[in-house]
C-alpha cells in the first residue's frame, strides 16, 4: 500500500499560474517555439525564453506533488539545468516542448522520493474530481477525501501519476504518453484499466455514497 497526502486547495498557486500549466499552444506558437529550441541548441542564451515561458508551470507541476516551496524550487532548478544541458537530444514528437520538460521534472521528483521516502502529495480540485468521477462512471462519491485516499493508497506511484496527469493536470493522452515515455494508445489503455481497477477497489472496500 502506498500512502498519499491529499491537498484540496493550494492558495500559493494563483489561478493565472494554474492556467499556464494547462494552456495548449496553437500551431503557430509551436512553430515559433521550435525555432527557439533550434537556436538554443547552438547558443544556450536562446534557452532563456523557454525558461521564462515554462518556469511557473513546471514549478506548479512540482509543487502540487511536494507541497513544499523550497524543495520545489530545488527540483525546478535541476529540471531546467538538465533540460538546457540535454536540449540537443530534444526531438519534436507532435506535442509541445513542455511535455519534454514535464518528463524531466517527473524524473527529478521520482528520484527525490526514492531517496527520501515520504507520503506523496496529491493536489485535487473539484473540476478534476468531477472529470474523474464522470470518466470512471463511478457510483461512489470520489469528492469525499477519505474515499479518494482509500483508492489512491492502493495504487502504485506511477499509476497515481497517470491519474494526476490525465484528470488533475488536464493533459491529453498524447501528452501523457510523452511525459511518461509510453505511446498515446498505451496511455489511453492504462487509464481505462486504472479506472476499472479503482471501481473494484471501492467495491472491495465496501465504500458507498
Amino acid at each position: 500500500m502506498h500512502y498519499v497526502s491529499l491537498e484540496k486547495s493550494l492558495h500559493y498557486i494563483s489561478d493565472t499560474t494554474r492556467n499556464l500549466a494547462t494552456k495548449h499552444l496553437s500551431k503557430e506558437e509551436i512553430l515559433q517555439e521550435l525555432k527557439c529550441i533550434e537556436l538554443a541548441k547552438s547558443d544556450p542564451r536562446y534557452f532563456a525564453p523557454l525558461y521564462d515561458r515554462y518556469y511557473r508551470s513546471i514549478f506548479t507541476f512540482l509543487y502540487r506533488r511536494t507541497g513544499e516551496e523550497e524543495l520545489t524550487a530545488d527540483l525546478c532548478s535541476q529540471t531546467f539545468l538538465k533540460a538546457m544541458n540535454a536540449i540537443q537530444t530534444f526531438r519534436f514528437q507532435g506535442v509541445p516542448f513542455s511535455a519534454w520538460l514535464y518528463r524531466i521534472a517527473l524524473n527529478e521528483l521520482n528520484m527525490h522520493f526514492r531517496k527520501h521516502p515520504s507520503a506523496r502529495t496529491v493536489s485535487v480540485e473539484e473540476e478534476g474530481l468531477h472529470r474523474l468521477q464522470e470518466e470512471a462512471q463511478c457510483e461512489e462519491d470520489l469528492s469525499e477525501e477519505q474515499t479518494l485516499q482509500a483508492v489512491l493508497s492502493e495504487l502504485e506511484p506511477d499509476e497515481v501519476q497517470l491519474i494526476e496527469l490525465r484528470f488533475f493536470e488536464e493533459k491529453s493522452f498524447k501528452e501523457v504518453g510523452e511525459i511518461l515515455n509510453i505511446t498515446e494508445n498505451n496511455a489511453k489503455v492504462k487509464t481505462y484499466r486504472l479506472l476499472d481497477r479503482m471501481k473494484k477497489i471501492l467495491s472491495m472496500k465496501g465504500i458507498r455514497k
